[in-house]
């Protein structure tokens, strides 16, 4: 199989928080990391993107040009990735030339093939303060449909319904408050009632054959039960993609039919050489042999990972546009969406500044291994789930430590103690005693169902029943008592432990796609495996492998996690109850080296000016009215 797997592009405007995290990006890592496991041949990019009015407005407000702003937060993106240890192919971004060359290519190609239309659009103007037509993004008002004073001028957040922003009822400019006049503009569009009857059918059959769960497939199917109207494709900015058709040369490419393209420019610079990229996107799924047969398919199969909320542009927009092309692109196969993840006291949002973003879970001192974990245990797949700070205490305390923790912990001290950091001999195969057979069966079953939810993108599910084998091993601990058994019957003992130590392997294996290959890796030098490249130690094969040697060395036994007390938990909740800045930070970057260098020249002069700040959290207990 060759499957190319992409994440939603998160917007450049401002740092990712814990929703965006489990939308898109952490969601497709799992997925990538278990196709690899499993030997598929996988590329798996994702970038930021970077173009479109929120950039011009974001630039504009801290006094740069666009290009800084796409540079300070691709960097901010980038480097929170890495901390959650995020393990992309490549990851891009979409203002480079291979976006230009190849957006305005599919442009021509569809241009030709009379899917583009003209139009005179009646867009809002800031007359008052900002001088400048308004994105739909950058106008908000009362919906017309469900009566939501806050939405946004392209789709209203509370019903989920597409607008214009003219459809605004009492429309103000987001940001100066100003109430917009209407001016006209001419403008392209590309002609999706035209498409509609090809899309339908492509719809029909993909989501059939790439079995999309049920909300991509309402959403899809209300949009083409509504009728499809030509959608607007071009902007009056200056940031982003320019238009190459004469009498249009003064506007860019609207977002949302930049954006998916991105996808195609960063696999384009992915590869040294130029051509590379056809191979993934221009190389369609054909199906299996009619004839039946174990033979694969050809072709390159398309699985994206998305928030609810961009469902139709991957599954109308951007594949009316390749249509559209009549060229031979590769389709999305399955679409893998979520629901929101809430806060403990509302929505996540970058524009309001509610919530933990990347940034910040990195401050906590929390490894990025107990964040993974949490967000992928609660990956909202079915509904919306919410983010409380007991819960996430109680998933590190009740199943991370006393889980994993406790078996990994026990196995290596085990072998430590009784075997002198010795990995024992197994018991002959077949295993005849009824406690390793029993345990060997288990695993085995729990080890299908992992894969036959990993195969169908049930991530939450997989996790549940790698959570389980671990139970399994513990179980099979407590039940054969190696402490005990070493003072009567050395042998045995070591056959349990060794049967142990796979089993920890295992866990490592499956649990390595969800809380990632630094947290595996702690766990492969504990059993004394070189790297996950030693041994083919982390592929997961259809059967639990028992294949360590008898006397490999172990390694030093390392805490995996550590517990999370209730007054941490007090002083995380109370850190992050206010409002984030909504400031991009890039004038305390640049000034930074300036800052640090003047604050060491001052400690240098004086030491006692530089103060030690300690601040602490306290529950107030009882209350005494002071006798004097």
């Amino acid at each position: 199989r060759n499957v190319l797997v992409t994440s939603a592009l998160p917007y450049v405007n401002n740092v990712p928080h814990l929703g965006n995290l489990i939308g898109a990006v952490l969601s497709a890592d799992v997925y990538a990391r278990y196709l690899r496991q499993r030997g598929v041949n996988c590329l798996f990019v994702c970038g930021t993107d970077e173009y479109g009015t929120a950039t011009e407005t974001k630039a504009q407000l801290e006094n740069v040009t666009p290009q800084e702003i796409c540079d300070h937060y691709h960097r901010i993106h980038a480097e929170i990735y890495e901390w959650f240890d995020i393990d992309f192919d490549h990851f891009g971004r979409t203002s480079t030339p291979q976006q230009t060359e190849i957006c305005q290519q599919i442009f021509w190609d569809v241009h030709k093939n009379d899917c583009i239309t003209t139009e005179e659009l009646e867009q809002l103007f800031c007359e008052a303060n900002c001088h400048r037509f308004l994105a739909d993004r950058y106008v908000r008002g009362t919906c017309p449909s469900c009566g939501f004073e806050d939405a946004r001028g392209d789709q209203c957040e509370n019903c989920g319904r597409m607008l214009n922003p003219s459809e605004l009822v009492r429309p103000k400019c987001s940001t100066c408050s100003e109430t917009p006049v209407p001016r006209s503009s001419r403008h392209l569009f590309i002609d999706l009632t035209k498409l509609q009857p090809e899309l339908e059918a492509w719809v029909a059959k993909t989501c059939k054959d790439g079995d999309w769960n049920s909300n991509a497939i309402s959403m899809t199917n209300t949009w083409l039960r509504d009728g499809l109207k030509p959608r607007c494709i071009t902007r009056d900015l200056k940031w982003g993609t320019p238009v190459p058709l004469a009498g249009f040369e003064d506007k860019v490419f609207y977002v949302w039919f930049d954006a998916p393209i991105g996808y195609i420019s960063i696999s384009a610079c992915a590869f040294e050489d130029s051509e590379t990229w056809r191979e993934w996107w221009q190389n369609p799924l054909k199906p299996r042999n009619s004839a039946g047969g174990d033979e694969a398919a050809e072709g390159v199969e398309l699985v994206q990972f998305m928030g609810k909320d961009n469902v139709p542009f991957h599954s109308i927009v951007f594949p009316a546009t390749l249509l559209a092309t009549r060229r031979d692109w590769t389709m999305v196969h399955h679409l893998s969406t979520t629901e929101y993840l809430n806060y403990e006291t509302g929505k996540f949002s970058k524009t309001r500044g509610v919530g933990v973003f990347g940034n910040d879970a990195q401050e906590t001192g929390i490894p990025p291994e107990v964040w993974r974990y949490y967000l992928l245990v609660n990956r909202p797949e079915g509904a919306d789930t919410v983010f409380t700070w007991e819960d996430f205490q109680g998933k590190n305390n009740n199943e991370l430590l006393n889980n994993v923790g406790n078996l990994v912990n026990r196995c290596i001290n085990f072998l430590v103690k009784f075997f002198d950091s010795e990995l024992p001999a197994l018991p002959a195969k077949p295993f005849t005693a009824a406690e390793d057979t029993e345990l060997l069966s288990e695993i085995n079953a729990d080890l299908r169902k992992y894969i036959a939810a990993m195969d169908a993108v049930q991530l939450k599910a997989a996790l549940k029943i790698a959570m389980g084998v671990s139970q399994l091993g513990n179980a099979y601990i407590q039940r054969t008592e190696p402490w005990r058994l070493v003072k009567t019957d050395r042998v045995r003992a070591g056959e349990v432990v060794a049967i142990a130590a796979h089993v920890v392997r295992l866990v490592a294996s499956l649990l390595e796609p969800f809380l990632g290959g630094a947290f595996a890796d702690k766990i492969y030098r504990m059993l004394g495996i070189a790297g996950r490249d030693g041994l083919a130690a982390n592929e997961i094969g259809a059967e639990m492998q028992l294949d360590l040697p008898a006397g490999t060395r172990t390694g030093t036994p390392e805490l995996l996690f550590s517990p999370i007390d209730d007054d941490s938990i007090a002083a995380l909740r109370l850190r992050f109850s206010g409002a984030q800045s909504t400031s991009s930070g890039i004038h305390a970057s640049r000034a930074a080296a300036q800052s640090a260098a003047v604050s060491a020249a001052g400690a240098a002069e004086d030491g006692a000016a530089v103060l030690p700040l300690d601040l602490r959290v306290g529950r107030l207990v009882e209350l005494e009215e002071c006798a004097d």
